[in-house]
């Protein structure tokens, strides 16, 4: 009668420690979960361009002025949320020739192409300014001759990641 209470007491036992060192071997052998944070970047027509980006109303006012080149498939991504305006572009300060992409809703609805620099000693009000002529919800700018080469137009859908 001993073993009949004895056998299923050890079985019970060995059962528990059993069930115990296996829970005990998956929290050590479970790693934390790691969140990356993905690189702000827009794909437009299978082609993805690094972005460094500007929210606020100062980031946007300095641009890409004293910029002195940008990497391939690089940008600068101007971001709107006031649904009501139509931002103006100019180039003061900027060293190197651009190609503005203005999107809405998810799509290009104008590029100005090949943008020239503004020369130095030109006054403020005398430089000349870019506008889609309607509210965007980004303003993307990139090398000049970007557009063309990447086979980039008016329509095309974009995709905006990261941001």
């Amino acid at each position: 009668m001993t073993k009949k209470i004895i056998i299923p007491i050890i079985a019970t036992a060995l059962f528990i420690v059993a069930v115990g060192i296996l829970i005990q071997r998956t929290r050590i052998t479970t790693l934390p979960t790691q969140i990356v944070k993905e690189e702000p970047s827009v794909t437009i027509s299978n082609t993805k361009i690094s972005v460094s980006l500007a929210r606020t109303q100062q980031e946007r006012e300095r641009g890409l002025s004293g910029t002195s080149s940008l990497d391939t498939n690089s940008g600068m991504l101007f971001i709107f949320e006031d649904k009501d305006v139509s931002p103006v572009f100019w180039m003061k300060d900027t060293l190197i020739p651009l190609d503005i992409i203005w999107i809405a809703e998810g799509k290009i609805v104008k590029i100005d192409k090949n943008v020239p620099l503004a020369s130095s000693d030109t006054p403020d009000n005398k430089l000349a300014t870019y506008s889609a002529g309607r509210p965007v919800d980004y303003v993307l700018e990139v090398n000049s001759g970007f557009t063309d080469k990447s086979s980039i137009k008016v329509g095309d859908a974009v995709s905006v990641s990261g941001i």
